[in-house]
């Protein structure tokens, strides 16, 4: 008999059930992910994006993406030392789509954070309390669900001024609801089990009750849609860039970049083309990621 055996066997004689560590549910749950291939390529794709994005500044000059040299301007990739060739201005194509991702992946990222933080706050106070509050919660996040997504970011960007910042602002604004939809039916689930009921009994406030025993519950789903909703704000801030409200000139980003050359696009295609691969493969990354989280928190799947 193993240590674990041993561990459940006397857990079972004092008249307690064995709950295994977390350690050993995070390894239960990567055994599950590491299952799945194309999850596995998602995450080694996306970290290695991540990686070359962030750390640019250690091998790639900024200024390589914003100083003109029209006299080297639309090069083929791979001749005169540039990789991906230059744009109609003759700046290097690759520091641009390098630097641009740090703006399109650092804004999904920091997007996803805040609607995160507020979708967990609006939806587990709507979920637990219920009633009035939960009626006041939602139909607040229906009028925001009732508009599509692009559009509302793009008006608020609009109502708010140009700039990072308000751009982050808007897309959590038309994010959050969904993420507070999620976390309000997960809790609704719970809210009345026999755990929660025996913390009350215990006089737990509601405040802890929802941080400590019902978000930790939750966290599956949530990790799951955070992860689907990152691709498809990506998506969102490329589109922003394309039509000129997102990020301003001479700052790159993705979809500002394809912009910027879609006049060149028929002569040069790749000033197209390997932007927008840029973006396709963060999405598709993201979503694989999301796929693979989804089955391998699912309690129902087998060891």
């Amino acid at each position: 008999m193993n240590t674990q055996n041993v561990a459940a066997a006397s857990s079972t004689k004092a008249g307690q059930p064995f709950r295994p560590s977390k350690k050993g549910r995070f390894k239960l749950i990567w055994k599950r992910y590491r299952r799945n291939k194309l999850a596995m390529l998602g995450m080694v794709v996306l970290l290695a994006l991540l990686a070359a994005v962030f750390s640019a500044p250690l091998y790639l000059d900024y200024q390589e993406a914003i100083t003109q040299h029209i006299v080297d301007a639309f090069a083929k990739p791979g001749s005169d030392g540039h990789i991906f060739g230059t744009d109609q201005l003759g700046r290097d194509l690759l520091a641009r789509i390098i630097y641009g991702g740090r703006i399109t992946l650092g804004a999904g990222l920091a997007t996803v954070a805040l609607s995160f933080v507020g979708g967990v706050a609006l939806g587990g106070i709507a979920g637990y309390f219920g009633g009035k509050v939960d009626n006041i919660v939602m139909r607040l996040c229906d009028m925001l669900m009732a508009i599509p997504g692009t559009m509302l970011a793009m008006a608020l960007v609009a109502a708010l001024g140009a700039g990072l910042d308000k751009l982050l602002i808007s897309l959590a604004i038309v994010q959050i609801p969904s993420s507070a939809r999620t976390v309000r039916a997960a809790i609704m689930n719970l809210r009345n089990s026999e755990f929660i009921e025996a913390a009350r009994c215990y006089g737990t406030g509601s405040g802890r009750i929802i941080a400590k025993h019902l978000l930790p519950n939750i966290l599956g789903p949530l990790i799951v849609t955070t992860f689907m909703h990152l691709g498809s704000i990506i998506l969102c801030i490329a589109a922003m860039g394309f039509l000129g409200i997102g990020v301003q000139a001479p700052t790159p980003e993705w979809g500002s970049i394809i912009s910027e050359n879609q006049s060149n696009i028929r002569y040069y295609p790749y000033l197209g083309l390997i932007p927008g691969l840029f973006i396709m493969i963060s999405v598709l990354s993201l979503n694989f990621i999301g796929d693979g989280l989804r089955d391998a928190l699912d309690p129902k799947m087998k060891n």
